[in-house]
């Protein structure tokens, strides 16, 4: 059942590895599924500031030099987050950004947001990515 529908803002970051050209995914404490790092906008925040912001939190990552590759909106992009009981619904608008440049060691959070973390070769990203996810990944030419 959905609660309540809103629209949100968010900003996420595809992390390439510079050698190998690896994607980094995380993998999600809530409901198990592999997605890029990411999340909603806090106020004040423009997207490339949440998008370093969730970065470093979900990952603890550092982002120096980044390219806004993508905005998106649309019905497709709808997420429903599980709470357990009910779920909760929101229509998203939101930018992905590139970025090959991070320093810091990768590190989990602390809240359990992050279950995990791996970097995956591009042609060999996991099955169990998201729907929400998949349609940025694919919309980034990556096979998913």
């Amino acid at each position: 059942m959905i609660r309540r529908s809103d629209v949100l803002v968010a900003a996420g970051v595809l992390v390439r590895d510079p050698a190998t050209g690896a994607v980094l995914l995380q993998l999600r404490g809530d409901d198990a599924t592999w997605g890029l790092p990411g999340g909603r906008l806090e106020p004040g925040e423009t997207l490339e500031q949440a998008a370093r912001r969730e970065l470093l939190e979900e990952t603890g990552l550092t982002a120096g030099d980044m390219t806004r590759i993508d905005v998106y909106s649309g019905p497709e992009f709808m997420v429903i987050y599980p709470d357990g009981y009910a779920a909760y619904a929101a229509y998203v608008v939101g930018a992905t950004f590139e970025t090959n440049d991070v320093a810091g060691t990768l590190t989990k959070d602390d809240a359990g947001e992050t279950a995990a973390l791996a970097w995956y070769p591009a042609s060999e990203l996991p099955g169990e990515i998201n729907s929400y996810n998949r349609l940025i990944l694919r919309r980034l030419g990556l096979e998913v």
